[in-house]
């Protein structure tokens, strides 16, 4: 494995949303899940995309595209256009299609979940942090290639005077995930169970928010009194 980490472009948009729904339902195909992947992509990399591109980041091998990150720095905004990008771009799509019937039971339902579930099923984020969203494919999915994605995006903002950062991330009753970030300078500060996959896996699901404090830099002496 030798992957090139490099900043994202436009022309990575597709190969990210097609990472996210190929990955969404717990690292294989979000298509038993939820059919609608154009949706689904929206939900989870649209805002990043559309709006901080230049926060983002894509691991390359041999030329493609398996892994990205994708990052926030304008914490101040970024609830309000994501809602309004799935309000104008996003809902009127789904309308359509659930108009003329290309929706299943499974994707009624996980829509439902999304809507009326998903926030009060999602842990605390930071405020005043800078926070971000990873993704590869399954076999891609090392310690190495993670931190090579991460630390990048972490440094940057420690460097442009952020707080902190954190990330929201899928675990699971194995804890290795945890020791592997808490090595990392990261603490997990709280996780919540959620339910969308409840119906096809039977272990409990949580979400976890990672947060790597930065340390703050002491004062800078005062000058002497003459």
């Amino acid at each position: 494995m030798s992957l090139k980490i490099r900043p994202y472009s436009p022309s990575d948009r597709q190969a990210v949303r097609e990472i996210c729904c190929d990955t969404g339902f717990m690292g294989k195909p979000i298509d038993p899940v939820y059919i609608d992947r154009d949706a689904f992509a929206d939900f989870f990399t649209r805002y990043y995309t559309d709006k901080e591109p230049e926060n983002a980041l894509v691991a390359e091998d041999e030329g493609r595209v398996v892994g990205y990150l994708l990052g926030c720095l304008d914490f101040n905004s970024v609830n309000r256009k994501q809602l309004w990008l799935i309000i104008t771009r996003t809902v009127p799509k789904i309308l359509g299609r659930i108009i003329t019937l290309q929706y299943n039971m499974a994707s009624i339902k996980f829509l439902s979940w999304f809507l009326f579930k998903a926030a009060g099923q999602t842990p605390k984020s930071v405020p005043e942090a800078a926070h971000f969203h990873i993704n590869m494919y399954t076999e891609f999915r090392t310690g190495i290639a993670g931190r090579r994605l991460i630390f990048p995006f972490v440094n940057r903002v420690a460097k442009l005077g952020f707080k902190g950062v954190y990330g929201q991330m899928q675990v699971y009753e194995d804890r290795r995930s945890e020791k592997v970030f808490e090595r990392y300078g990261f603490k997990f500060i709280d996780r919540k169970e959620v339910t969308k996959f409840k119906d096809y896996y039977d272990q409990q699901v949580w979400v976890a928010t990672i947060y790597n404090e930065f340390e703050k830099k002491d004062d800078p002496p005062l000058p002497a009194v003459k």
